[in-house]
């Protein structure tokens, strides 16, 4: 039986739309936590998903001359606003929307160099309202516009988006935010693309709201049909019948200007599905020329332009070479709305088809723990071996095994690369600022062991992946051989009110999840660099 006739047998959409708990497990206090969180469905046919209050603040932000939004926020929080504005709402008609979520003290010091305080307004975005990130950073935001804004509390260049009476929720209203957005408590934060935290964002830099929520229900509406003809059904049941055969690594590639979307797909498929040892790994194309010669591991689906014809080409070629690919095909951006709803759509039915609650991450909460507990000197990651030239420290973790010798840094690698068997995948674990002349030649590095092994290369940015691949790295299946990348920060802020500055958070998170991944047993090597120059990461 494929996964489209145990889906149909299960009655498994209806169950779905019907926020039926039962659908993810056979246990009863489980089935009731997973129904306490689908409150995601049917979100874009409500009476007014998007809400007066954010488009009325967004007239009176371009009646205060705002020319920028900077959101501060992980995973769920920020991801999607982060498409929605590089895909919609990307144009010099358009306030910018700078999305913060990282720690890297390089990229917080470069936007705060590009603002006006006047013309600032700071998005605060925590679904639970205790993430460390955004809160450290408002911290350094709000120390920054209390020294800029002279005619007005600086509390009103500032909002947030959580839950009713979180701790971010008080936080706001006692230091005089200009509004609290809440956001629904039944739905999560990978699920939330058509909440507050998606929608608010989108309404400020002016995106077309109207039409994306219309691209939504319509597809709410084709997802709730039963059989082929649903739209996340279909990709589920593409993806199990892949998975199936042995191809869990669903590779996405997509239409340039669509490349975005692929960072939020990856945080639903890979946080929803990677755990209890079991899950599906998204592989994310970013090449310019995108690759042939996928190995038995690979699934395909491609999300493109109708008038893409390179990608349309390439699809064909990806089938003729064994490939199973599905094609997603539209003809206008503001179809990402109804794109957000197929997802999650699918992502569920994954779920139920895997015999997992897509709706937990157990393993997120232990890069967190370990973080907290580096800063507070409770806990230390595991020791450098050695160093290479004096300036690369290199550090096994897991079953790895030190060399015996002392090597150059291409063969400290090869512990690593040794370890790789037939459906491993990669991932390039980076702490590094998100600067293209310091990314560019390590993507170019994966690519070039992609095409020198076969497997897989998973390029992942920290902290980002830390609320969104890293529940995978730890919960799924030990597929993974992780090459972690950090660097000594020659910039630094303090965080007021905090004994620890923002690098030296951003070095507690790459150390905390560094501990984590080796306790799990996880292949991992870290390679530590005294500076983040590009001459010293070129050698990698």
């Amino acid at each position: 039986m494929d996964a489209m006739q145990r889906l149909e047998a299960a009655d498994a959409v209806r169950r779905l739309w019907a926020k039926d708990g039962t659908l993810f497990t056979d246990e009863p206090e489980a089935q009731a936590r997973a129904g306490q969180w689908l409150g995601w469905l049917g979100l874009a046919s409500a009476a007014d998903p998007v809400g007066t209050e954010a488009r009325d603040l967004a007239v009176i932000a371009e009646q205060n001359l705002v020319d920028d939004f900077v959101l501060l926020g992980m995973g769920g929080s920020s991801l999607a606003p982060l498409v929605i504005s590089r895909i919609l709402a990307d144009a010099p008609a358009h306030p910018r929307l700078h999305v913060l979520d990282t720690t890297a003290p390089a990229v917080v010091l470069d936007v705060l160099e590009q603002l006006e305080g006047l013309s600032t307004w700071v998005i605060v975005s925590s679904k639970s309202g205790t993430t460390i990130e955004p809160l450290s950073l408002y911290a350094v935001f709000r120390e920054w516009m209390e020294g800029r804004v002279v005619d007005e509390p600086a509390g009103r260049h500032f909002l947030a988006v959580t839950d009713a009476g979180s701790p971010l929720d008080r936080l706001a209203r006692e230091e005089g935010f200009r509004t609290v957005f809440h956001a629904p408590p039944d739905v999560g934060g990978r699920y939330s693309a058509l909440t507050p935290f998606g929608l608010v964002p989108a309404q400020l830099v002016r995106a077309d709201t109207t039409a994306l929520v219309e691209s939504a229900r319509r597809m709410e509406a084709l997802c709730r049909a039963s059989g082929g003809g649903n739209p996340g059904a279909a990709l589920a049941a593409f993806a199990i019948d892949a998975r199936e055969a042995g191809r869990d690594k669903l590779t996405l590639a997509t239409s340039d200007r669509l490349r975005p979307f692929g960072l939020w797909v990856e945080q639903l498929i890979a946080e929803s599905t990677g755990k209890h040892g079991t899950g599906i790994v998204p592989v994310l194309e970013t090449t310019p020329q995108i690759p042939t010669g996928f190995r038995a591991d690979r699934a395909v689906v491609v999300f493109r332009f109708e008038d893409d014809d390179k990608l349309a080409s390439w699809a064909d070629v990806a089938r003729d070479e064994g490939s199973p690919v599905h094609e997603i095909v539209i003809t206008d951006p503001v179809e990402i709305g109804g794109e957000f709803v197929r997802w999650e759509t699918a992502t569920a039915l994954v779920g139920h088809l895997l015999g997992i609650d897509p709706f937990d991450q157990p393993n997120v909460a232990e890069a967190k723990e370990a973080t907290s507990a580096i800063i507070e000197g409770r806990q230390h990651a595991p020791a450098p071996a050695f160093s290479v030239n004096g300036d690369i420290e290199v550090t096994y973790g897991g079953p790895l095994k030190t060399p015996a010798a002392h090597p150059a840094l291409a063969e400290a690698l090869d512990p690593l690369l040794d370890s790789m068997k037939a459906g491993d995948y990669l991932a390039m674990l980076v702490y590094l600022p998100e600067r293209e002349d310091l990314l560019q030649p390590l993507r170019q590095a994966g690519r070039v062991v992609e095409a020198a092994t076969g497997r897989a290369v998973c390029f992942e940015l920290g902290p980002r992946y830390l609320h969104s691949t890293g529940q995978l790295h730890k919960g799924g299946a030990d597929e993974g051989a992780f090459l972690m990348i950090t660097a000594h920060s020659e910039e630094d802020l303090a965080i007021p009110g905090k004994p620890y500055s923002v690098a030296a958070l951003w070095r507690a998170q790459a150390a905390g999840d560094l501990a984590t991944l080796a306790a799990h047993g996880r292949r991992v090597v870290r390679v530590d660099l005294a500076r983040p120059e590009p001459q010293l990461v070129r050698s990698v």
